[in-house]
């Protein structure tokens, strides 16, 4: 089944936004007092086809967001491997090879079945994979990621495979005001630092948290990561 595309804007376009949102994040990053370069971009290019994924490149994009193993399978074809890649979506087991040889990054592993399937596919592949549990922050039934309660554990059984590096953790917090938004971003911040006082000094260094709406406060909340999709690309149709 082929994506639907969304409307591509003019290249000149995504280069301006792309300023506006590296501008916000430096604004965010001043207010936190932390460096802008603490703070990594992910371009969410999910929808959009290859002309806005080169454009977002040629305008200085490392990262892009995907959240469908057959859309990067498609657009890898057209643009090549020249930025890295991180799967943000909710990832079927079964789709679990096709995502360790399309990804550099997997953002959503909120299980340990996919875990391990992941890990296996890796080793098979030769490859070390970069990932994050996804935790649901607000116990929305939903939404995936791995509950509160059980984050600790599965993070420290994903850290045991060997084929797999975990970097951190990841989320979407429920559509709130913004206040509460903060606090969903301060939550998984707090548990990252509890589920890391047991760990080797640096784990857990990622948190993948913030999107167009919501990532200054996240940036402000500590966020590492800030998955941004409309602000760079525009509405999706």
């Amino acid at each position: 089944m082929v994506t639907p595309r969304s409307a591509s804007r003019p290249a000149h376009e995504i280069a301006h936004n792309l300023d506006a949102v590296r501008a916000r994040i430096a604004a965010a990053c001043e207010r936190a007092h932390r460096e802008p370069a603490a703070v990594q971009l992910i371009a969410v290019s999910k929808t959009f086809g290859a002309d806005a994924v080169r454009s977002a490149i040629e305008a200085g994009v490392r990262d892009l967001g995907e959240n469908r193993v057959q859309e990067l399978r498609e657009k890898i074809g057209e643009v090549g491997r020249d930025a890295r890649w991180h799967m943000i979506g909710h990832l079927q087991s079964n789709k679990a090879k096709d995502a360790v040889h399309l990804f550099d990054v997997v953002q959503s592993v909120d299980r340990m079945s996919l875990a391990e399937r992941l890990d296996k596919e890796a080793g098979e592949a030769g490859k070390k994979l970069d990932v994050l549990v996804q935790v649901n922050i607000g116990a929305e039934p939903q939404k995936s990621g791995v509950e509160i309660g059980d984050a600790a554990k599965l993070v420290q059984d994903v850290a045991a495979l060997p084929n797999l590096s975990l970097r951190g953790l990841m989320t979407i917090p429920p559509i709130d005001d913004a206040q509460r938004t903060r606090g969903y971003f301060r939550a998984l911040r707090e548990l990252r630092d509890t589920i890391a006082a047991g760990m080797v000094p640096g784990a857990l260094a990622e948190l993948s948290m913030g999107m167009t709406d919501d990532f200054e406060i996240a940036i402000e909340e500590g966020a590492t990561m800030v998955r941004v999709g409309r602000a760079i690309f525009g509405e999706r149709g």
